[in-house]
């Protein structure tokens, strides 16, 4: 039998609306005491590190995390039907992937091997924002334009963050390299700990006659519109990715990505879970009594639904494919599932009560009682007097 994984936030031991800092500060700690460097030959701590690994590198990225949230290990399962593969979610897991993560965190604490240069091309950060939407435009999918503030690169100095005629200096702190080294003794040897250059903030060039346009940051911001395809079944928390429309990379580095988190309004009388949608319906007593043809409201309109005679309150219906679509198929969708509540007058007319009464005793039901216009009392057709309340 294969061992059960635990959960990713019990893993890091944080809840699951941690946030991206809280995700990255417990990882921090759980890897400093857990790695190999400071456990050797220790393999049970070796595991624990890979699994708080594994863990933050799912939990980081919103993507995966909106996957696992969803539907837990499975979402990476080949085998499972959640359109898991080839690892997690169409990347394999390796070691090696964690370095920048790892080399962020703690630097090159244990020897160098896992710090990049940070005057390498390096991604831009990506942009968080999230759009509103109505609960019929989660369920069928809609577009959205957005307008953000997103910076580009300066006309004037071409990204440089020189004025033009001036080019970057090489810095004299880290010549060059973007990053200094220092060197302390512990109990564990010669440490080596890589920082960011603090001169030049890790790019290996000062620039000493600045632009006067972007004063010195090489980008100016500017409102932009931003198209969001909104696919049809995304549920209200999850998030949609948008390639390349976050803030602009360094040194040659991609633009970072815009993740747009979807909040969906409430609906007066559909209720989701999941993809399945649930909501109540009305009917007369005649048409509980008589059976017959009803009309139910769905997502998709009105439509039209034969009831049999004699149906109680709190009768449960499905109708299958009226919920909504999934988001890795439109056309498979769940179910609606609509509780009948026979509705009961409040107010009757004396011919109406007296009605009611011939049923009741046609019925045979001469245990009930009931009270005649003047306040006697009625049992199976035979009157006594009372009083009236």
């Amino acid at each position: 039998m294969a061992e059960t994984k635990r959960d990713y936030y019990e893993v890091l031991g944080v809840p699951k609306n941690a946030t991206d800092d809280e995700l990255k500060k417990a990882y921090r700690q759980v890897a400093k005491k857990y790695h190999p460097d400071m456990n050797p030959g220790d393999k049970e701590a070796e595991a624990k590190f890979k699994e708080a690994s594994e863990a933050y590198k799912i939990l980081s990225d919103p993507e995966t995390r909106s996957r696992y949230d969803q539907f837990g290990h499975a979402a990476f399962d080949p085998n499972s039907g959640m359109g898991g593969g080839g690892g997690f979610g169409g990347f394999e897991f390796n070691m090696a992937d964690m370095g920048d993560i790892f080399g962020d965190i703690f630097g090159d604490m244990f020897g160098g091997g896992r710090s990049r240069q940070s005057n390498g091309p390096m991604k831009g950060a990506n942009i968080k924002t999230s759009v509103r939407v109505k609960f019929e435009e989660a369920v069928f999918g809609c577009q959205k334009e957005l307008e953000l503030p997103l910076k580009d690169e300066c006309v004037v100095c071409h990204g440089t963050g020189s004025q033009p005629g001036h080019n970057q200096e090489t810095c004299q702190k880290c010549n060059g390299k973007g990053q200094v080294v220092y060197t302390q003794q512990s109990l564990f040897g010669v440490v080596r700990n890589v920082q960011t250059c603090p001169d030049c903030s890790g790019s290996g060039k000062v620039i000493k006659y600045k632009c006067n346009q972007c004063s010195g940051t090489g980008y100016v911001k500017s409102k932009k519109k931003i198209q969001v395809v909104v696919p049809a079944g995304i549920d209200n928390g999850q998030s949609i990715r948008i390639r390349e429309k976050g803030e602009p990379g360094t040194n040659g580095g991609g633009r970072g990505d815009l993740l747009v988190t979807v909040l969906v309004d409430r609906h007066p009388q559909f209720q989701r879970q999941e993809y399945d949608l649930f909501s109540t319906e009305p009917i007369s007593f005649t048409q509980a009594a008589l059976g017959g043809q009803i009309v139910i409201n769905t997502i998709d309109g009105p439509i039209d639904y034969d009831i049999k005679a004699g149906t109680q309150t709190d009768t449960k219906i499905k109708l299958k494919g009226k919920g909504v679509p999934t988001l890795r198929n439109k056309n498979v969708r769940g179910d609606h599932y609509v509780t009948l509540v026979v509705q009961v007058p409040d107010k009757l007319t004396e011919e109406q009560k007296n009605i009611l009464n011939n049923f009741d005793e046609a019925t045979g039901a001469n245990t009930r009682r009931s009270t005649d216009s003047s306040g006697n009392f009625s049992f199976g057709g035979h009157k006594k007097k009372g009083k009236k309340k």
